[in-house]
């Protein structure tokens, strides 16, 4: 058909920087404060680079729309790749349901109003059926939504990364650094302010490189523009999370940023540089207006990336066979709806506790770190499957190959299996007080409810003949 000739180089590169800025992980990084500086440094050397370039082979080697799954499943089997399916999937839903509260939470700010439970479930309920319904297009079709999406992104960031500079040279930083100790984080597990609770959201931004490798079917050259836009987009992506959450801190210092309440933060950094009024408030509705449309576009462009996996696991009977079904454009159509499905019964869960039990205020929170802990279990075993594949598939053509001998690849496989790990562990018990964890029991139960269920999955699965 002929929208699969129509995604061009520029237009990957776009969707690469699209599927991987995420506005609204930004902020949780920068309360971190000046120690954010060292992991963002040592994630992007020990974790982006290696991970984007184990990303870049693993597509071109293996091109395929299955991605993670087919990878994993070559080297482990069909077990492990059904693991890798579910939790790459029931992520997804529980980031739609994420995006739905922090867009309910966006409006009432910018209209300064509280929104009736009722309402706020419309609107919830509307954002997620309008991306259900662009998950059942072609990327080749959807790609004018994305590639806006990475405009509005890069404008959004951009411009607070501009102004947090211009803060600076009138009125000095907010949270000044005046000595190297200042960068380095205390890393002592009981210690909040170490950072380490954030590595899972520092990888969680960089997370996203090989659904471009979903795209394949879309591409007039993947082989060629698949690395090329790996490397541009994951450069384009760095400069725009490290300079915004630099100027959080510059303007708001990191105790004063909620990552939760983005207008806020609009607030807070267009004021601090001097607009009020009339001017302040159309500024902030304009930026507000552009976060949501990012929304959108986050869900647009991971879309058929995750719908293909499901799809594809479905075929081979690592997933329930509801998740087969196709459209007439050959998109995982079925797996879009279960994603609105899933995704709605979230939403109106969190309503109906929230209206129930008052001191429940934070759906975002809960299914945003349930979103990326299920996301990166789903990742773990790529880099495993990486070194496996080296050393079982050597004779495998690999037009784009990671540099290095036997110690680089290994080195390359292992430090980033190992962040995340770390960076799971962490989000789930940022220090290992009582009262924090008896705060965290319901991301606990949530954990281990997925846990189950990817085992009653798996247990469907009939034993491989070696």
């Amino acid at each position: 058909m002929s929208s699969k000739k129509k995604f061009k180089l520029v237009d990957a590169i776009l969707a690469t920087t699209c599927i991987t800025l995420v506005v609204e992980s930004v902020m949780p990084t920068a309360a971190i404060g000046n120690t954010q500086y060292f992991w963002w440094l040592l994630l992007i050397v020990a974790f982006c680079v290696p991970y984007g370039m184990i990303a870049a082979e693993l597509s071109t080697a293996y091109p395929s729309e299955a991605g993670l799954y087919d990878w994993v499943k070559r080297a482990f089997g069909k077990k492990w790749a059904g693991r890798v399916a579910w939790n790459y999937w029931i992520n997804f839903p529980l980031w739609i349901a994420s995006l739905a509260t922090a867009i309910t939470t966006v409006l009432a700010s910018l209209m300064n109003v509280e929104l009736a439970w009722w309402v706020v479930l419309l609107i919830q309920l509307a954002y997620i059926w309008l991306t259900t319904f662009l998950g059942t297009k072609r990327v080749g079709e959807s790609k004018t939504i994305v590639n806006l999406g990475t405009i509005f992104k890069v404008l959004v960031l951009g411009t607070i990364g501009i102004l947090g500079f211009v803060f600076l040279a009138k009125n000095g930083s907010q949270n000044p650094i005046e000595s190297f100790k200042d960068l380095i984080p205390n890393l002592s597990i009981s210690n909040l302010d170490s950072g380490l609770p954030f590595i899972s959201i520092i990888i969680f931004n960089f997370l996203g490189f090989e659904v471009v490798g979903s795209f394949v079917g879309d591409m007039e050259n993947p082989k060629k523009d698949i690395p090329k836009a790996l490397i541009i987009g994951g450069l384009i992506m760095a400069i725009f999370y490290v300079l915004p959450a630099t100027a959080f801190n510059i303007v708001l210092g990191g105790s004063d940023i909620d990552p939760e309440n983005m207008v806020q933060v609009f607030n807070g950094i267009f004021g601090a540089v001097g607009l009020t009024g009339t001017a302040l408030n159309v500024v902030v509705w304009v930026f507000g207006i552009m976060l949501i449309y990012t929304f959108i576009a986050n869900i647009s462009s991971w879309s058929f990336g995750v719908d293909e996996v499901a799809k594809y696991a479905a075929d081979d009977g690592s997933m329930p066979k509801v998740f087969k079904k196709a459209n007439a454009e050959g998109v995982a159509s079925n797996a879009s709806i279960m994603n609105g499905i899933v995704a709605s019964l979230i939403s109106i869960g969190g309503v109906v506790v929230a209206e129930l039990v008052p001191s429940f205020t934070d759906a975002f929170d809960l299914f945003f770190h349930l979103s990326w802990i299920t996301l990166l279990l789903g990742y773990t075993p790529m880099f495993l499957a990486f070194l496996k594949l080296r050393r079982t598939d050597g004779a495998a053509e690999r037009p784009y190959k990671v540099p290095g001998g036997k110690v680089m690849t290994f080195l390359f496989g292992v430090v980033p299996f190992v962040l995340l790990v770390a960076g799971i562990i962490f989000t789930i018990f940022g220090d290992f007080t009582k009262e924090y964890i008896v705060d965290s029991l319901p991301l606990i139960y949530g954990v281990v409810a997925s846990l189950i269920i990817q085992e009653i999955l798996v247990a469907r699965i009939p034993k491989e003949n070696k």
